[in-house]
């Protein structure tokens, strides 16, 4: 959850603060390329004067000593064009080294036009950038002046920019993750709280408790309202646990009486009811053994029986023995069907319990003449058993787990 939490936080900050950078990096880079731009231009109007001055005295002299010491100076190169196109002066341009595109632009100013703005370049598009302007006289274009300067001064200013701008980009996103980080651990410790006490509350400390003072205040609620549950659910586990031991105390001795009775009963009876005997004693035992079960369960605070490998078909013929006489009485066979051994890991007084109701019911509801099947299988889905009725007046075959 922290992960979506950072994702949904971050991301779009993170994009919002990337468009914008990158918005403001073009904008330095179209910044200093303009006025790379016009610096050239305010020298070549500087050098237009001059320049028309010496076309019409036919002496280049007059400029050509200060074109190169701008060469010089500002490592660029400027030159003048006479009407035909040929180099007439120059300051640090030698003959034949012009391009094709230099050429063309030296024909349009020659033919009267201006030179156009330079166009947005990114820095590592940028090789050299010209300007050429036409030389008017009398409204005659009678030469054309160029300037050619490196870009390589613009390039690493406006790669400082961005080195500066990518580190500050850098710093707030850190800062931004470090933030969301923050917020995500003040929203979710609140929530692994509530989870440990939870899993608290499974093991059986039933005291678990989530103290309110962090978070949100729609958490804070919310644990509040987890403290009061687990408070009721104490109080009613508590309640139960209260019952249970009461109602264990409160059995054993009218159990333990009524076994005494069935000895002092059973001095008096011949050979004959032993047998009958012998289950009222397992019968009470049987029911010893749950009271038992019963009062260590709630002593101990929790609800887990105790497992052991149980014989099941041994168990259920136990059962049925035990529900003989009441099958008799309504003229039902209580059969077993079953191969042991079948075993499984489980709680022996449960799964006696269980077949008790599952045997009761089916009496109930068998009519007379039919027959009560104790059915134990072990198969893919492990041991099982169950209780099905067939006979007059009952489906073909039912089932009950």
């Amino acid at each position: 959850m922290r992960r979506r939490l950072i994702i949904v936080f971050l991301v779009p900050m993170a994009a919002i603060l990337l468009a914008l950078a990158g918005a403001y990096a073009w904008s330095v880079a179209r910044s200093i390329q303009q006025e790379v731009s016009n610096q050239q231009l305010s020298d070549l109007s500087y050098f237009l004067t001059g320049t028309r001055q010496a076309l019409r005295a036919g002496n280049p002299a007059i400029v050509e000593n200060e074109m190169r010491r701008y060469s010089d100076l500002y490592d660029a190169q400027i030159a003048v064009f006479d009407r035909s196109g040929a180099l007439w002066a120059s300051g640090g341009l030698r003959p034949g080294t012009l391009d094709e595109g230099t050429t063309t632009l030296i024909g349009l100013a020659l033919s009267g036009r201006r030179s156009e703005p330079l166009p947005a370049v990114l820095p590592w598009e940028l090789g050299e950038t010209t300007l050429v302007e036409p030389v008017f006289d009398d409204g005659n274009a009678i030469g054309a002046i160029l300037i050619s300067a490196s870009a390589e001064t613009p390039r690493s200013e406006i790669l400082t920019h961005w080195t500066l701008l990518v580190a500050v980009v850098v710093f707030i996103i850190l800062v931004l993750f470090l933030a969301v980080l923050r917020l995500a651990h003040w929203v979710l410790r609140p929530l692994r709280r509530v989870d440990r006490a939870m899993v608290a509350i499974e093991h059986g400390e039933m005291d678990a408790r989530i103290s309110d003072d962090a978070g949100p205040p729609e958490m804070r609620r919310m644990i509040r309202i987890f403290n009061q549950m687990a408070e009721e659910i104490e109080r009613v586990v508590l309640r139960q646990q209260e019952f249970a031991m009461n109602a264990s105390h409160e059995l054993r001795n009218p159990l333990g009486a009524l076994l005494m009775r069935v000895e002092y009963l059973a001095t008096g009876l011949d050979g004959s009811w032993e047998a009958e005997v012998e289950k009222t004693r397992e019968e009470g035992r049987r029911m010893s053994r749950i009271l038992e079960t019963l009062l260590s369960m709630a002593t101990a605070g929790q609800q887990d029986s105790s497992f052991a490998a149980v014989e099941l078909v041994e168990l259920a013929a136990g059962r049925v023995q035990g529900w003989s006489r009441v099958a008799r009485e309504k003229g039902i066979a209580l059969t077993v069907d079953g191969e042991p051994p079948v075993l499984s890991l489980t709680d022996r007084t449960s799964v006696e319990s269980a077949l008790d109701a599952v045997i009761d019911n089916a009496l109930k509801f068998a009519p007379s003449g039919s027959t009560v099947e104790v059915t134990v299988r072990d198969d893919d889905e492990g041991a099982s058993s169950g209780c099905g009725i067939t006979g007059p007046g009952s489906p073909p075959k039912s089932w009950s787990r």
